[in-house]
């Protein structure tokens, strides 16, 4: 019962937002008493760390599945973009912005999480980038892949980027030219525009 707790709960947080869905709502929905969520969980922001770093936990694993399948470093970019949108519901939502206004403690342990993870996998993209003639062999590896990091979680802003105007599919597609086309050599610029052809 637990994990089909989680599993409800993770798909209403992502759909309806953090704040919005109550220990109520998630009790509804899967027609059983809000005592047993209680059993399983003493209070919602315990469901909240869970469903999070769960959810954390599934596409950090996704992507390194990702990561092993030798993609050309741009390619890749895009597999985990199509990836992370299939999984988070285009995060219309915006769950993000509701954790970090509602749950400040739980938002700051999952960036620094997500902080870790991304260095890696962006230092190691950029590296074989590098390697292979698709990014330029002057760039600065350890700046640019913490401009990317904060970039990424800069376009999740909806006050800056409102959802009635941008969706997360097109701020990330144009996120991911923005960083491509800043680093990249001609080839690699002739590949961003072949994968964004296949994508598009």
């Amino acid at each position: 019962m637990r994990e089909e707790i989680l599993t409800s709960a993770t798909e209403m947080f992502l759909t309806y937002g953090f704040k919005s869905v109550t220990m109520d709502d998630i009790a509804e929905k899967m027609s059983i008493s809000k005592k047993t969520i209680y059993t399983h969980f003493s209070n919602k922001t315990k469901l909240v760390q869970e469903t999070t770093f769960g959810m954390f936990e599934c596409i950090s694993s996704g992507i390194e599945c990702i990561c092993d399948l030798s993609y050309n470093p741009i390619e890749e970019l895009f597999q985990i973009k199509k990836f992370i949108l299939e999984n988070l519901k285009d995060e219309k939502s915006s769950p993000l912005f509701q954790l970090q206004k509602y749950y400040p403690k739980i938002h700051a342990e999952l960036r620094n999480k997500q902080f870790a993870v991304m260095q890696e996998c962006v230092t190691d993209n950029l590296n074989r980038g590098v390697k292979d003639a698709y990014f330029r062999s002057d760039i600065d590896i350890s700046f640019i892949s913490r401009v990317y990091f904060q970039g990424m979680m800069g376009i999740k802003d909806i006050d800056t980027f409102p959802t009635e105007l941008f969706s997360m599919n097109y701020l990330l597609e144009k996120y991911l030219e923005y960083h491509v086309r800043g680093i990249a050599t001609e080839k690699g610029i002739l590949t961003l525009e072949k994968v964004q052809n296949q994508y598009n």
